[in-house]
């Protein structure tokens, strides 16, 4: 480990030692009741709990599951409506419109047309994920293919290029650092969804663990469900999305703006 990579390490070990500590002096000085801000030993117990009980796998592996099927399905009909908004001045003067639109909706506001149309079923939540995540898919893609320099295109008909090379070896490329954030940034809504929905359902999930906790009155159940959703938003973040961007700032030149 490099000395940079070391003292990255060291800052963010100290900074959430600091929030532990931070977390402890204010239950040692009863600002709020232990019923409604509960210790860091509480919170670790109910982690624990239901560890060993199976609760927080089966909502992890539910909740993943989930998100799997609302993502990708976000993916490719973002990409394709990315696509053609992006290609095609007429699609990005009506249905472009249209996404952008549809954007500035929460994503909770689908719940009640997904309550409607499938009735209370994982259909429902997986439904308010893809809205939630399609439409930032979408304009990222668009956006991508809009700030391509025009000299690319234009190198690309000098040459000869069809639809198909154009597409498969300019236009696709070129989108990419687009995509990037904007699959992060999905993925962000999509998360956010899931939850929204999976609070309202009888099912099992991550949200509504948290609504368990809620109906039990148990507070350290909340706070623990809620460090595991961070923790997990967090990895997806670095694990995946952090492993994405960092490729393509490599590729396309970016590593050391």
């Amino acid at each position: 480990m490099t000395r940079a990579a070391g003292g990255r390490v060291l800052r963010v070990v100290a900074f959430y030692a600091g929030l532990l500590v931070l977390w402890q002096v204010v239950v040692v000085l009863e600002l709020w009741s232990p019923l409604l801000f509960p210790s860091p030993e509480r919170v670790w117990a109910a982690f624990e709990r239901n560890l060993s009980n199976g609760l927080l796998v089966e909502g992890i592996l539910g909740s993943m599951q989930r998100l799997a099927i609302g993502y990708a399905l976000s993916f490719f009909i973002g990409a394709a409506l990315g696509l053609l908004n992006g290609t095609q001045r007429w699609a990005d003067e009506t249905i472009g419109t249209l996404v952008m639109g549809l954007q500035s909706l929460p994503s909770i506001t689908w719940l009640p047309m997904a309550v409607l149309w499938f009735g209370l079923s994982d259909t429902a939540i997986i439904f308010v994920t893809l809205m939630g995540s399609v439409w930032s898919i979408a304009l990222s893609v668009r956006d991508g293919l809009r700030n391509l320099p025009p000299i690319l295109l234009r190198a690309a008909g000098t040459f000869g290029a069809n639809t198909y090379q154009t597409y498969r070896y300019v236009l696709i490329p070129g989108m990419l650092p687009a995509l990037a954030g904007g699959l992060k940034q999905g993925w962000t809504f999509a998360w956010r969804s899931l939850m929204a929905g999976e609070l309202l359902f009888v099912t099992i999930g991550l949200g509504h663990l948290l609504n368990i906790g809620r109906e039990l009155n148990n507070i350290s159940m909340v706070f623990s469900v809620m460090l595991v959703i961070i923790v997990v938003g967090v990895a997806v973040d670095r694990l995946l999305f952090g492993r994405l961007e960092a490729w393509v700032s490599e590729r396309w030149g970016f590593a050391h703006a």
